[in-house]
């Protein structure tokens, strides 16, 4: 009985401070959840280029920023609300380092996904500084990070006995977040079959080579930002070489037709036109 007055003595001094911290960690990780999918689709919006058909088009890429920014404030408010617990409070180094102090799974998988977040937002800011494709590659660890967070989130909601609210409110943000980051990597005439890309007409081959159309592409270089997501939808057709330039294919050859329309498609600024020719 003496032994178990420690204990008492102890939640009782962590009482109201640690249920209110714990309320502060529950409230940020929600939104952290919710905006961290909303930053992934909006993402997966703009370079599909089917956000220009719901917003303007000079903040969408800014529009990204911000939702990712909140995602990250409110994780790391959600991380650095468990140091300031009277009764079992995180250290710092069980928040920098997965499975530190005997972690738990879950924990490792929070901790891997905001750092790896954190990696990607500082990374954001050197894509004029590296080679285009190097950080394609990085961002698009972006992925992985919301798939690490997602299954942080469950887990977590399982273990403190909420998963009753994040059934309903959690699959009603997931579903359409991995609806989207799925089609962000089908082929457009998938997406045209399936209702979900408008078909283009024109611009298509004869089967047999011969005759039919062609395809000009010209960019307008006072549209044209450097974003480089043309490359990462048609790296046959458009680069951005070391000194800021953008090069690309003048003519491209039939069999890249579907993702020159896409290049175009997707480019924020609308600096890429397609003309049609005959052959």
């Amino acid at each position: 009985m003496l032994s178990q007055v420690p204990l008492l003595v102890a939640q009782a001094a962590g009482g109201d401070h640690d249920a209110g911290v714990r309320h502060v960690a529950q409230v940020s990780a929600r939104l952290a959840y919710v905006f961290m999918c909303a930053t992934l689709c909006w993402g997966a919006l703009i370079a599909t280029g089917w956000a220009n058909k719901i917003t303007g088009r000079q903040g969408l890429r800014n529009s990204h920023m911000v939702l990712a920014t909140l995602a990250l404030a409110f994780a790391s408010l959600h991380a650095f609300a468990f140091t300031l617990l009277r009764l079992g409070a995180f250290s710092h180094l069980q928040l920098l380092v997965p499975f530190a102090n005997g972690g738990l799974l879950r924990h490792a998988l929070g901790i891997a996904a905001l750092e790896l977040m954190l990696a990607i937002a500082f990374t954001a800011g050197l894509r004029k500084k590296v080679y285009y494709r190097k950080w394609l590659r990085g961002h698009q660890l972006a992925y992985a990070a919301v798939a690490l967070g997602v299954v942080h989130s469950w887990f977590g909601a399982i273990a403190n006995g909420t998963l009753s609210v994040l059934w309903l409110a959690g699959l009603t943000v997931l579903i359409p977040t991995a609806t989207i980051a799925t089609a962000r990597f089908l082929p457009p005439d998938v997406l045209v079959k399936l209702g979900m890309l408008e078909p283009e007409r024109g611009f298509e081959p004869e089967p047999d080579g011969a005759g039919g159309s062609a395809l000009d592409i010209s960019v307008d270089n006072e549209r044209c930002h450097r974003y480089g997501i043309c490359q990462a939808e048609a790296p046959g057709l458009f680069q951005l070489v070391d000194d800021e330039r953008l090069r690309y294919e003048r003519r491209p050859p039939p069999e890249q037709f579907a993702k020159a329309r896409a290049a175009a498609r997707a480019c924020p600024m609308r600096a890429i036109e397609l003309r049609e020719r005959v052959r």
